[in-house]
């Protein structure tokens, strides 16, 4: 059986914290902090078993920030790519989130020591959760701060810049000014969109991709300037940055990937069977002519409107597949569209639709009954 995620952090793990804590404080009560950060452990998912030992640490560290952000940089492990750290070398991985929290907490009126920990901290984990509080509390000082460190040697504080400024990070407080804002992000973006490190590169594109549910048309001309004489690395970063603008059809940035919209003359859209069975199979054929002089570039779609309880229909979309339409030929392909029974999805008898769609245009829609039993 797997292990539970929430198991990353575990006794071993606080005991390894307490312990070298300890080693560079010796007024620090190692068996007080393990004990009120393994309170209950077991009942506890991992981001409150993550609080839980922030608020230990809170209670134990030294009252003044500065002796205590000592503590925290003496005991972290020493930075390597040679090897991973274990426990005994000193704190990394999993074990730097709640350090990293409790620096957002109690920092802020320490921003150049809060900046020092959480640059060494994102070189053995990450940082881009603690980041947050600064760049709330703080952003200007905090963005030029990250300005700073664009040219770090270091990968993980590259990367630290564009996942920390993230507007809609997982798992992270959302960072209001910049949902409504970008313009200081995007600056940062743009000297990261050719970075060396494929690792850094997609946080850009994830960075593109959360500002876009917001500002879709003003990612779609950043992917359209950013395309001008882009190598593959790049064109990779972009269509990534743009995957959710594309699955929404947004004509723009179908446009910076040559799909425009498409040139039809004959449309068929055929289901082979108009009642489908859940545990069963949607199966439906396509077939289309070109009325264009010239080859097409075709992004397609499909997309599913589902039965509500409520009588309504609502929309999921589905990826095909990407194909060129030759110059006056016709195309024809069929599709097996799985109706299985999933946690994530209720199913309700009725009618139901399929529509297709080609560079997000709309060209086709049939229907089919759905049957529960």
């Amino acid at each position: 059986m797997t292990e539970p995620f929430k198991n990353l952090f575990n006794h071993s793990v606080i005991n390894a914290m307490a312990k070298h804590f300890h080693r560079h404080w010796k007024d620090f009560d190692k068996q007080g902090f393990i004990d009120a950060s393994c309170d209950q452990l077991e009942e506890l998912e991992l981001k409150a078993r993550s609080q839980q030992i922030t608020a230990a640490m809170s209670h134990y560290l030294p009252n003044d920030f500065e002796h205590a952000g000592q503590i925290l940089l003496a005991a972290l492990a020493p930075e390597s790519k040679e090897k991973p750290a274990t426990e005994s070398d000193g704190i990394s991985g999993w074990a730097i989130m709640p350090m990293g929290d409790y620096v957002g907490i109690h920092g802020l009126a320490h921003h150049d020591l809060s900046m020092i920990l959480l640059n060494a901290m994102t070189r053995r984990f990450t940082s881009e959760f603690s980041i947050r509080f600064f760049l709330q509390a703080s952003p200007e000082e905090t963005l030029n701060t990250l300005k700073n460190w664009l040219k770090d040697d270091n990968k993980h504080v590259r990367r630290l810049i564009s996942e920390g400024t993230r507007p809609r990070l997982p798992w992270a407080m959302q960072l209001p000014s910049f949902i409504q804002n970008p313009t200081p992000v995007i600056k940062l973006l743009e000297a990261l969109k050719d970075d060396p490190e494929e690792y850094v590169r997609r946080s850009v594109a994830n960075n593109l991709n959360d500002i876009a549910k917001d500002h879709p048309d003003l990612v779609a001309d950043i992917a359209k300037k950013w395309m001008q004489g882009a190598d593959i690395n790049r064109q990779k970063l972009i269509r990534h940055a743009c995957r959710t603008l594309l699955k929404q059809g947004n004509q723009k940035a179908l446009e910076v990937f040559g799909y425009g919209k498409p040139k039809l003359g004959s449309i068929k859209l055929e289901i082979h069977e108009e009642q489908v069975k859940l545990n069963g199979n949607l199966e439906f054929s396509l077939s289309i002519e070109s009325t264009s002089e010239s080859n097409q570039s075709l992004m397609i779609d499909y997309v599913i409107h589902h039965q509500k309880k409520n009588g309504k229909t609502t929309p999921k979309v589905f990826k095909w597949k990407k194909a060129t339409l030759l110059a006056g030929k016709s195309l024809s392909m069929s599709k097996k569209h799985p109706f299985k029974a999933i946690t994530t999805r209720v199913y309700y008898d009725g009618l139901h639709e399929v529509e297709i769609l080609i560079n997000g245009q709309s060209i086709a829609k049939n229907s089919f009954f759905l049957s529960i039993d």
